[in-house]
């Protein structure tokens, strides 16, 4: 399971930037996740998109509605269950989502107010459905890899 959460001031993204991002931020932390494109996978994954007006978000202490047009500030958060999560799989997912991001909103790369958190939820510690959820029993879903299974398994010692 995985959500991915937007938060950007008020009127940011439109409505058809939304709907791309809906797509092209899941497949920035699914691909990475389970080592390929797996459409099969996309039901585990949520985008939230939380709008805040200028005046409830800062940057550079100043407030948005002080700060003219062009200010801009979105922080995005990647909430993901335990797995493979080496450094240069978080490096592919971040510089992946802010990528995202750039195509979508029509610009040659990232603003650099725009930033990723990315947050591993141990195992056992996710739940749904009325239980505990693990990575574990989605292995052998076929949605990931052989590579990718085994690096699960390794990471998290079974």
């Amino acid at each position: 399971m995985t959500v991915i959460t937007v938060n950007s001031p008020k009127g940011r993204l439109g409505l058809e930037q939304r709907r791309t991002l809906a797509g092209t931020l899941t497949d920035a932390v699914l691909v990475p996740e389970v080592g390929q494109f797996a459409p099969a996978a996309r039901v585990g994954f949520q985008v939230h998109f939380t709008e805040r007006e200028p005046d409830m978000m800062a940057i550079g202490g100043r407030l948005l509605a002080d700060a003219g047009p062009d200010a801009d500030a979105m922080v995005i958060d990647v909430t993901v269950m335990d797995g493979d999560w080496r450094r240069d799989v978080r490096t592919e997912v971040i510089e992946r989502v802010l990528a995202a991001l750039a195509d979508a909103c029509d610009l040659p790369e990232p603003s650099p107010a725009w930033w990723v958190t990315f947050r591993v939820i141990d195992e056992g510690s996710w739940g749904s459905r009325g239980t505990v959820l693990s990575v574990l029993s989605l292995l052998d879903t076929g949605v990931f890899t052989e590579e990718k299974a085994d690096a699960v398994r390794t990471a998290l010692g079974a």
